[in-house]
């Protein structure tokens, strides 16, 4: 059942191109009418070389170029095909691999959370490529074949019914073999797909974390692992491609009797005086050989389109999961207003409660600084502001608005965000700080590279601005990759700036510097900053202590030190350790 919906979904994407189909199967048809007119020629000419002195030449000659003449028009129209064949594969499956990457755009970030990065890869890359050799050995042999196999029980049976029956009799066998072998290796086949997806996902994490998991001298463990899912997946793939295997020697046996039968039946009538000739039986033993190829080839194909239409289900599943809700059209959104948390509840898991009653009010340019221990909250409150999480109830107003009614996009226009954790696109250094204001002059991203404290560094690169770079370079250390976040955040001088550990990796006279450039950027700006360092925000308008997702204190730096709270100890015990 699950695999009719697959075809199904499949048809829907191939119904763009059905002109291309059409023209692929009328060309496959040609090419099939063709290779079974050859056979007839030849039994002609067979019966023109039977006893001696019978031999017309004359006649042979005429024969021998419609033969000719057929077996170029078989080799143009295979060829036709064959580009058609290509165009429709790889339309269809561009169209499937840009859907799924338009939707890996849409999915919630719960979604994208809750998966390992490697299988989504796998899906995309590894399961779009094996479903198109699938689709492209089906369209190739599968359409010949059946057209070969209906074309041969037509001229069998207008050459003589009865061995046409004896030929019809067999052939339900290999069908049924067939079929119920298909049935069987299809659920393995998608099981083997999972595993190359998570061993996708093991190759990744091992390759980005390789620095950790040699500091920690776990490379042992980590060959184990995928030791462990290399097996697996070998186990899997045996079973699943014996299976599938037992296929062609099956239909093979099926076919070889059907020759057998031809062979005899037709020759106990070309010698019982019917008027069965010789070249019939020899038109007769050709077409049983056409007759019985298919099923071998088709045999190979079914295999191949398990196993493609295994990995298209996973592709598939991964285009039609839920999409986050949008609220579409609606005026741009000015985000120069108050912004109100009111009763605010929101939990990752149903079961277990994170954020109950969070009540806030933030007047437009104020600076608000969030802190507390580990897993109090503190990024969760982000992620509600920036809709990456919608929360379960309450209500969060900007600018009279709540924002669960406005446009994600529209909405984020108003913030620039720098996390902890830095992305840099595989660009130049320009082309990163401009990311997120594409149009910038050069002027405006020099400017913003300096108030960042990073035009000094991009200078010594090979190239400057020029330079091409990624997350992934290791040129870069990580502070200079979080200088460049920041750059990117000042160049776009949003209306809400959110900090989320932005100067971590950064040392501590370069962060006094970057602060004094937010701060003056962000005058009269609402500023939200997630730390652990408490220095650097002395001088925030409202300080929140969070723990276990709720405020348990706030207030400025000042008046949180003098109520000699929970924020105090942590001031103090940071103090400390910087004294000692």
């Amino acid at each position: 059942m699950r695999k009719r919906t697959v075809i199904r979904k499949l048809l829907k994407y191939l119904g763009k191109y059905r002109w291309l189909l059409v023209l692929s199967i009328a060309l496959s048809a040609a090419t099939v009418v063709s290779a079974l007119t050859l056979p007839i020629l030849t039994g002609d000419a067979v019966d023109l070389l039977l006893g001696p002195g019978n031999v017309d030449l004359l006649s042979l000659a005429s024969i021998l170029i419609k033969m000719a003449a057929v077996i170029a028009a078989t080799a143009i129209a295979q060829w036709l095909q064959n580009l058609c064949n290509n165009r429709l594969t790889y339309d269809t499956v561009r169209d499937i691999r840009r859907d799924a990457m338009a939707k890996l755009n849409r999915l919630p970030l719960s979604y994208l959370d809750s998966h390992m990065q490697g299988d989504l890869v796998s899906r995309i890359i590894s399961d779009v490529d094996v479903f198109a050799d699938g689709l492209l050995m089906g369209f190739t042999q599968l359409i010949s074949g059946v057209l070969t196999v209906v074309g041969v029980l037509f001229f069998m049976f207008r050459e003589n019914v009865p061995l046409g029956i004896v030929v019809a009799v067999l052939t339900p066998l290999s069908i049924l073999t067939a079929r119920f072998i298909a049935r069987k290796s299809f659920s393995l086949f998608r099981q083997q797909s999972q595993d190359r997806g998570e061993q996708t996902a093991l190759i990744e994490e091992m390759t980005e974390e390789a620095k950790l998991i040699r500091a920690y001298g776990r490379e042992g463990e980590a060959l184990e692992r995928f030791r462990r899912i290399n097996e697996k997946l070998g186990k899997d793939t045996l079973k699943a491609t014996f299976v599938s295997s037992l296929t062609n020697p099956m239909t093979r046996f099926i076919n070889n009797l059907v020759y057998a039968a031809v062979a005899i039946f037709g020759a106990f009538l070309a010698i019982s005086g019917t008027g069965f000739t010789p070249g019939m039986l020899t038109a007769f033993l050709v077409y049983a050989n056409q007759y019985t190829k298919p099923f071998n080839e088709i045999s190979g194909v079914i295999t191949e389109l398990q196993n493609s239409l295994a990995c298209a289900d996973r592709v598939f599943a991964l285009i039609e999961e839920a999409e986050e809700e949008q609220v579409e059209g609606g005026a741009e959104f000015d985000g120069k207003g108050e912004l109100i948390f009111s009763d605010v509840a929101f939990s990752y898991q149903p079961e277990k409660p994170l954020i109950t009653g969070f009540s806030l009010n933030v007047p437009y340019g104020r600076q608000v600084a969030i802190v507390g221990p580990t897993g109090a909250g503190k990024s969760t409150i982000i992620n509600l502001l920036m809709r990456f999480y919608d929360i379960d109830s309450g209500e969060i107003r900007l600018s009279g608005q709540e924002i669960r009614t406005i446009e994600r996009t529209k909405l984020r226009k108003n913030y620039g965000m720098v996390l902890q954790e830095t992305w840099l696109k595989e660009g130049t250094v320009r082309e990163n700080i401009a990311y997120g204001k594409p149009g910038a002059t050069e002027e405006e991203i020099v400017n913003a590279a300096k108030a960042a404290h990073a035009h000094g560094f991009i200078m010594r690169l090979e190239n400057g601005y020029d330079t091409v770079i990624s997350s992934e370079t290791g040129t870069l250390s990580a502070g200079q990759k979080q200088l460049l976040c920041i750059a990117r955040a000042m160049l776009t001088s949003p209306d809400m700036l959110i900090l989320d550990e932005a100067t971590s990796s950064i040392d501590i006279r370069t962060e006094e510097r970057i602060q004094d450039a937010f701060r003056r950027m962000m005058a009269g700006h609402t500023s939200f900053i997630v730390a652990h360092r408490l220095s650097t925000i002395r001088n925030a308008d409202v300080i929140l202590y969070l723990e276990n997702g709720q405020v348990k204190e706030q207030g400025s730096h000042e008046e949180l030190l003098q109520k000699d709270g929970a924020y105090a100890a942590l001031y103090r015990s940071q103090y400390k350790a910087l004294n000692t």
